[in-house]
């Protein structure tokens, strides 16, 4: 169902994007932002309207697009699958913008491959850096050049964007530098090319937001990842709880315009719904995605409460984070 919604959503979204005026509308509260929050956006933005009969739009830009907007106040919030970086920080205070770091959900990246797949059931980090890694390109078009064991069979790439947190956190995590990849793979801010692209190519690997692999595991299947010589684990929202599937294991957030917490009617009463014990863990897992622990509710109400602004992740992704690393970071 999440994949059918989106696609919709998605549409409908990029069309009021279109309308002139949308930035500046202020009759409704303006989100957008990464397509991997975009589920927990989507459906806090529904239950919220239910609960207040306020109007949200949520938009889809990516990671990188949506603080674009969010740096020039077109935006109330802004979904990220990465904290936000140092350049960002400096575009958003170049604006006199101030904002709040929220966490809201962990994810797991999953890296995916056709159903017929049966020789990559495991992959060590070092073999995907070896795929898409930027020495890669013209290079590595075979799956034996990554492990000897593999078939001799022509690989194929698909991956998130280049302006999507997770194509930044997976060159971070994979390769050891945000942005440093081949660029002759297809890269996409709509997920859904991305399981198309895998589940119709034997030869094929690409890599996601766990959410899209939760709904799509009929049409795909996961690698389990080897991290550092460790044992083979997949990824699952009960894996990236307790720690152990790393390291594409990362924490989603939403950002919001500290100003606009009291200029703008319904924004700070939808910041702290993202908190509401009541609905929001149920919001998250209905997404495919890990809610925070039941403590993360009152720390998150009173970080908007207090106008905490300001970015606690020093202008970059992190490998290893756990929720209990974000609510001290609170």
């Amino acid at each position: 169902m999440l994949k059918s919604k989106l696609a919709l959503t998605t549409a409908a979204a990029a069309i009021v994007a279109a309308l002139p005026g949308f930035a500046l509308a202020q009759d409704a509260v303006q989100v957008d932002g990464s397509s991997t929050v975009f589920p927990v956006s989507e459906a806090m933005a529904e239950e919220f309207q239910i609960a207040t009969g306020t109007r949200v739009v949520v938009g889809v830009s990516g990671t990188g697009g949506g603080f674009q907007k969010f740096c020039r106040s077109e935006t109330s919030f802004s979904g990220a699958s990465r904290p936000i970086k140092t350049s960002e920080v400096e575009e958003c205070a170049a604006n006199d913008i101030e904002f709040v770091e929220l966490p809201v959900a962990m994810d797991a990246l999953a890296v995916i491959v056709h159903p017929s797949n049966d020789w990559a059931t495991c992959m060590t980090t070092e073999e995907l850096k070896t795929a898409f890694e930027t020495e890669a390109q013209g290079e590595i078009d075979n799956w034996n050049q990554l492990n000897p064991e593999f078939p001799d069979r022509d690989l194929t790439l698909f991956g998130a964007g280049t302006d999507s947190g997770t194509y930044d956190y997976f060159t971070f995590a994979i390769i050891g530098e945000e942005g440093a990849s081949r660029g002759d793979f297809t890269a996409t801010e709509d997920d859904n090319i991305t399981i198309q692209g895998v589940s119709t190519d034997e030869g094929a690997i690409g890599f996601l937001g766990l959410a899209y692999l939760e709904e799509n595991r009929e049409r795909v299947k996961a690698v389990e990842i080897s991290y550092e010589g460790g044992d083979c684990v997949a990824p699952t929202t009960e894996n990236a709880a307790d720690g152990s599937y790393q390291p594409l294991t990362r924490p989603l957030f939403m950002y919001v315009n500290a100003a606009h917490l009291d200029e703008l009617e319904g924004v700070e009463e939808f910041a702290k719904f993202f908190f509401n014990p009541e609905t929001a863990p149920e919001l998250v897992s209905s997404t495919g995605y890990l809610a925070l622990p039941d403590r993360a509710f009152t720390a998150g109400q009173a970080k908007i409460d207090a106008r905490k602004t300001g970015s606690f992740f020093d202008g970059g992704s992190k490998v290893g984070v756990t929720p209990d690393d974000l609510l001290a970071a609170n």
